[in-house]
């Protein structure tokens, strides 16, 4: 029996509040997003619209010229079903003229330029509209490392970056997401055929297991095995978690003062408001 199982109701109302809280006490009222059609930024665009209201939710639709057309499509069912702003950007001209330069890079380069392109759109909006930009990482992809540092990985606030895949459906399903995209192979449509499952070699139902258990349990590898999970498993997603911790931590400073920002300056109430 899964250990994920999550009390909907009271998440949502959770995460309903805490992008409400961060975005009304910076001044702010409005929050801009990127809509792939996938299922993370489908929930956050669900979460963020019962916030702030749907007038206040900015949505940009970025495909480039290999998307999936489907991922476009189901980007804006969700928004028509949730009323929000709903904008298409095209990002291929900006891919395609940096890669003409470097016609050789790999699938892996361009798929990182790719979600770093998408996020200078966003951040460029967040500051046309006076919003903050909203994150779409989940706590697998995050615990993982996969995504793209500055990249989708990038944002002013992640509602969801707590709460594993396996919750995201749960969520989901719960907050009427359409079952369309529920339902749907997750994938990051950064190349033709693509499934983050395929690519990462297992399922997230599995591995929100194991990870659950590894990190917030903090079960041993011993443990871990005694509950049936495969040891070259488990070593294969502990290398995974510490070889991508630099992607999860702010830009790290030397130290070379009493207050350093990144460790002992942490908080705004040192200067009061």
């Amino acid at each position: 029996m899964s250990m994920l199982k999550v009390n909907t109701e009271l998440l949502r109302k959770i995460l309903v509040g805490f992008v409400r809280e961060e975005i009304l006490k910076v001044g702010l009222k409005k929050a801009v997003l990127g809509l792939s059609g996938g299922i993370d930024s489908a929930l956050v665009a669900y979460i963020a619209a019962e916030a702030l209201g749907p007038e206040n939710v900015h949505a940009i639709i970025m495909p480039y010229q290999t998307s999936n057309p489907e991922s476009e499509a189901h980007a804006r069912l969700v928004g028509e079903r949730l009323g929000i702003n709903c904008q298409v950007v095209e990002i291929t001209p900006m891919v395609d003229a940096y890669f003409n330069l470097f016609p050789d890079a790999s699938p892996l380069r361009r798929g990182n330029k790719m979600a770093r392109e998408r996020m200078t759109v966003l951040f460029d909006h967040s500051a046309l509209l006076s919003a903050l930009v909203l994150g779409t990482s989940n706590k697998t992809e995050l615990l993982l490392g996969y995504g793209t540092l500055h990249g989708d990985m990038a944002s002013a606030l992640n509602p969801i970056g707590d709460i594993y895949k396996s919750q995201v459906w749960q969520l989901s399903e719960a907050m009427g997401v359409p079952m369309e995209i529920v339902e749907k192979k997750p994938s990051a449509d950064l190349w033709a055929g693509q499934t983050d499952e395929q690519e990462l070699g297992f399922t997230y139902r599995e591995v929100d297991e194991l990870l659950y258990r590894m990190v917030d349990l903090r079960m041993s590898r011993g443990e871990l095995a005694a509950h049936g999970f495969a040891t070259g498993f488990i070593d294969e997603i502990y290398a995974k978690v510490q070889n991508s911790h630099f992607k999860r931590r702010l830009p790290i400073i030397a130290k070379v003062s009493n207050r350093t920002i990144d460790r002992d300056f942490r908080y705004s109430r040192d200067w009061g408001k």
